[in-house]
């Protein structure tokens, strides 16, 4: 049972990831590329739609490695997985202190209420994004390194 447990987690903290990853240097290249508004109106959807789904696959993630964590505790690699789960807890804390304010504001952008410094705003909120795909794919390579 500890093994499907240890493997789906870290499919379901991989795929996260591999979202995370596409948003940040995929999604938002396409995006910015777009003519006209459809750029700034393609973030503003993204951000309702993922701002939506992705609290729930961080918490899930967290909450997968912390069951991980405590049923795995005396076996190899359980140090890995606590180190895992707090880096998903710094991930989570980032997200709710620095990444969901910019992006509550940024769904509800149209190009006729938008702010003067919205480009800014998605820029700081981008850096930030770039920070937290870092510290979510070093918890995932913790992960598959407790497999081994």
């Amino acid at each position: 049972m500890l093994n499907a447990l240890q493997v789906f987690t870290t499919v379901v903290v991989g795929l996260m990831v591999g979202v995370e990853f596409s948003v940040a240097f995929i999604m938002n290249r396409i995006l910015d590329a777009l003519p006209e508004d459809s750029g700034q109106l393609g973030h503003a959807h993204g951000g309702r739609m993922l701002g939506t789904l992705m609290p729930f696959w961080y918490i899930g993630s967290l909450v997968l490695v912390a069951v991980w964590a405590v049923a795995g505790r005396h076996h190899h690699g359980a140090g890995l997985v606590v180190t895992a789960a707090g880096l998903l807890i710094l991930s989570v804390v980032m997200s709710i202190l620095l990444l969901v304010p910019i992006n509550n504001r940024n769904k509800s952008w149209t190009p006729e209420n938008r702010p003067a410094d919205w480009k800014k705003q998605l820029q700081r909120w981008n850096r930030y994004h770039y920070l937290r795909v870092a510290v979510i794919i070093a918890a995932f390579t913790l992960l598959v390194a407790a497999l081994a």
